[in-house]
C-alpha cells in the first residue's frame, strides 16, 4: 500500500474502534468540519432522490450527543468492516474508501439496527491528516 492508502486504511479502523469502544471522542475525530451524512430511507434506495439529512452538517456537539444517546441505549451485537477499496486522488489531497459493513445494534427492548451492506467514506487532506468529508449511508448491491 502507499502511505495515502496507509492513512485511509488508518483512518477507517480508527473510526471502527470508536464503534468497537463507542468512544465518541475518537468517532468525533475524523469528521471534517463540513461533514455532511446523507441517508438512504432503506438499504435499496440506491437513488438519491429517495434520501434523507439526520444530522445536517456536522456540529461536534449535536453529533456527539447523537452518538452518545445511541451507545447508551443500545447494545453493540457485532461490527464487522472490511475495506474493499481505496482510491487516491492523483493530486493525494481527496481520498475515497468502499467498505462493506455488518454492524448490528439491539435496544432495550431488544430491537434491533442493523447496518448491513456497502458504503462509499469521502475524505480530504487538511494540513497532515485525512477528514471525512462525506460518507453514503448502508446500501446493498
Amino acid at each position: 500500500m502507499t502511505k495515502e492508502e496507509t492513512e485511509i486504511s488508518e483512518i477507517v479502523n480508527r473510526e471502527t474502534r470508536a464503534w468497537d469502544t463507542q468512544d465518541v471522542n475518537l468517532l468525533i475525530s475524523i469528521f471534517h468540519p463540513d461533514m455532511v451524512w446523507p441517508w438512504p430511507r432503506t438499504f435499496k434506495s440506491h437513488d438519491p432522490i429517495d434520501w434523507v439529512l439526520e444530522l445536517g452538517r456536522f456540529n461536534k456537539e449535536r453529533w456527539s450527543k447523537g452518538w452518545q444517546d445511541l451507545f447508551n441505549t443500545h447494545r453493540l451485537a457485532h461490527n464487522n468492516r472490511e475495506i474493499k477499496k481505496i482510491v487516491i486522488s492523483k493530486e493525494k489531497d481527496g481520498a475515497f474508501a468502499v467498505v462493506d459493513i455488518d454492524t448490528l445494534w439491539i435496544d432495550k427492548g431488544n430491537n434491533k439496527n442493523h447496518w448491513k451492506g456497502r458504503v462509499c467514506k469521502v475524505y480530504s487532506k487538511i494540513g497532515d491528516e485525512w477528514k471525512m468529508t462525506m460518507h453514503t449511508g448502508v446500501l446493498t448491491y
